[in-house]
């Protein structure tokens, strides 16, 4: 099973992306409350959807340790590691901009941009070069 198609999976990766990217990540990344809507959260009433987006971030930010861990202990996929750390960065630097200017965050976010900024200039300092 494992494998069966491997001679197909950049095409998998190109439609899974496309279609997660249409269907899920920008939607959710930039209309969060309209999108739970739509998917059948009860607004504002519900609690529950402050926990789903935790857990969800959540996960994002386990996966994220994990690939920093096997980069960090093996020196297996070094550059695709940072480059996934520049970007959740950047992003990261983006969201919390974005909440100080529309003022829906506590104050504690809104200093937060600058440990964001912090992890991007070390990231940079600290980007593997090959030689």
């Amino acid at each position: 099973m494992i494998g069966l198609w491997t001679q197909h999976a950049q095409t998998f990766l190109l439609v899974l992306a496309a279609l997660t990217l249409v269907l899920f990540s920008i939607p959710i990344a930039v209309a969060p409350l309209q999108w739970a809507r739509l998917v059948g959260w009860r607004l504002p009433e519900s609690r529950d959807l402050a926990l789903y987006f935790g857990r969800c971030l959540g996960a994002f930010a386990l996966i994220l340790n994990f690939f920093m861990f096997r980069a960090a202990l093996t020196a297996e996929a070094m550059t695709p590691t940072f480059e996934f750390m520049a970007m959740v960065w950047t992003l990261m630097i983006v969201v919390h901009i974005i909440g100080a200017v529309q003022r829906v965050q506590p104050v504690i976010e809104t200093l937060e941009i600058g440990f964001w900024i912090a992890l991007a200039l070390l990231t940079a300092a600290f980007w593997p070069v090959s030689s």
